[in-house]
């Protein structure tokens, strides 16, 4: 076996505590560098352009995002049948769904793209931006759309990376990344007057070049598997076992974005303080959760790799070990932010009435952590497993027909701080939902490996 075999992340061996907390670590620094990542344009141009050009960058992500939500969800699918390829010893299928999925990528990147740049217009109209800020929003998300290409490489990338039991490098290339698009947006924005276009080619040319990176490293560390994004080695078998497990993924993220527009939307009916206090809030509330989404890709990887070797004893004790670690971690951010919340805010305004705002949210959220947790757990649990509709039903009712729809009556029957209970009732029946299915058994079943394969005694 070549060297750079020998150096794929085995989880099939060792203790399960130690491999997946190792292995969320990184992932939770990605989740907090990509939080800044995501920050700094915004921060570039609030500062040196102007409220409205911050207004113009905040107004296109959501619509980026779910264009190109689907093909992150192909990549996601990808993580999943490399990690159990890869538990069942079967290389070839590695690089043939390696090639297959990056075939899919830069195909369908094209009239993706082309759509971007015809359909930014009319999405922004859509959502009435105002005339003040519709220019700069349009050329934003039109020069976002030209380089989609780094955004999607980078992310196929790092779900190569995963599902081969490596969640470190990817943090290396974003860390770069990080770094890059910095002191582009300052030197595109200061010196040379770019304005809202300036950050936009920055955030491009940095996730271009940490796609690439990507790339290069991937084909150093591990020749085997040939990693060619113009070769087209495309098998339909395996593109439809990646849509099977990647759209619904895909699905859930784009309609978790119009699930979060309609609650923004009766925020902001309760007028401005509240609104930023919710805003600042959540902001901080992202954080918290980091680490609890952090264990649920960890976990996604370990069980496909286990579960690819047949070793569905070492399943149950990771799932385990896993649910006590996110517990135990959602009950200390929970303490965390009850006690600091106030400080925690005083970062982003001094006025008491959107402090006050800020808290509302605080208080009565963190005490329903320990629900998100065990709900993220158990769907990357299944995710993993390749039972990847339970996921998706079990996040979207809980926001679609519980989260959302009580918001709206909290508001109207109890007052505008007591919505922010709608996590909570959100979250407890995606838990309703996650925890019978988990219990039943019936995942085990979802594998796309023959059980009967050895797990890597060669690793």
């Amino acid at each position: 076996m070549a060297d750079s075999e020998v150096k794929m992340k085995n989880m099939t061996e060792g203790n399960p505590t130690k491999l997946i907390f190792m292995f969320a670590l990184p992932l939770l620094f990605g989740n907090v560098l990509q939080q800044l990542y995501n920050m700094v344009d915004s921060i570039v141009v609030g500062q040196y352009v102007g409220k409205t050009a911050l207004a113009a960058v905040g107004t296109g992500f959501p619509i980026i995002f779910m264009v190109s939500a689907m093909f992150m969800g192909i990549g996601m699918g990808g993580t999943v049948m490399v990690s159990q390829y890869l538990g069942a010893g079967d290389r070839e299928k590695i690089r043939s769904t390696i090639g297959t999925i990056y075939t899919a990528m830069i195909v369908g990147v094209v009239p993706l793209t082309i759509f971007g740049l015809f359909a930014s217009g009319p999405l922004l109209r859509l959502m009435q931006v105002p005339a003040d800020t519709f220019g700069m929003a349009e050329t934003y998300m039109k020069i976002i759309f030209i380089g989609l290409v780094g955004s999607l490489g980078y992310n196929v990338n790092a779900g190569i990376l995963q599902g081969l039991g490596d969640s470190k490098t990817s943090l290396m290339f974003l860390a770069i990344a990080c770094v890059m698009n910095i002191f582009l947006d300052l030197l595109f924005v200061t010196q040379f007057n770019m304005g809202v276009a300036g950050v936009a080619w920055a955030t491009i040319i940095a996730q271009f070049c940490s796609w690439i990176f990507g790339l290069f490293y991937i084909n150093k560390k591990y020749p085997e598997l040939k990693v060619n994004p113009f070769s087209f080695h495309f098998k339909v078998d395996l593109f439809k076992q990646a849509m099977r497990l990647g759209i619904p993924a895909g699905i859930q993220q784009m309609m978790f974005s119009f699930g979060v527009m309609a609650l923004q939307s009766l925020v902001n009916s309760h007028g401005s303080d509240f609104m930023a206090g919710f805003n600042a809030a959540n902001k901080i509330d992202v954080f918290a959760f980091m680490p609890l989404q952090s264990f649920s890709t960890s976990i996604t990887t370990y069980v496909g790799q286990n579960i690819g070797a047949n070793r569905m004893d070492r399943v149950k004790e990771g799932v385990n070990a896993t649910l006590k670690m996110s517990i135990a971690f959602s009950i200390v951010a929970g303490i965390i932010l009850v006690v600091f919340g106030e400080w925690c805010l005083m970062l982003f305004t001094n006025d008491p009435a959107v402090i006050q705002a800020g808290l509302a949210y605080t208080y009565r959220i963190a005490p329903f952590y320990c629900l998100l947790a065990v709900m993220f757990i158990l769907n990357g649990v299944m995710r993993g497993a390749g039972a990847v509709m339970i996921p998706t039903v079990s996040s979207l009712v809980s926001l679609w027909l519980a989260r959302i729809p009580s918001a709206y009556l909290l508001s109207h029957f109890f007052g505008r701080d007591n919505l922010n209970f709608c996590f909570g009732i959100g979250w407890a029946v995606g838990v309703c939902i996650a925890v019978p299915v988990y219990l039943s058994g019936k995942w085990k079943n979802m594998s796309i490996v023959k059980k009967d394969t050895a797990f890597l005694d060669d690793l």
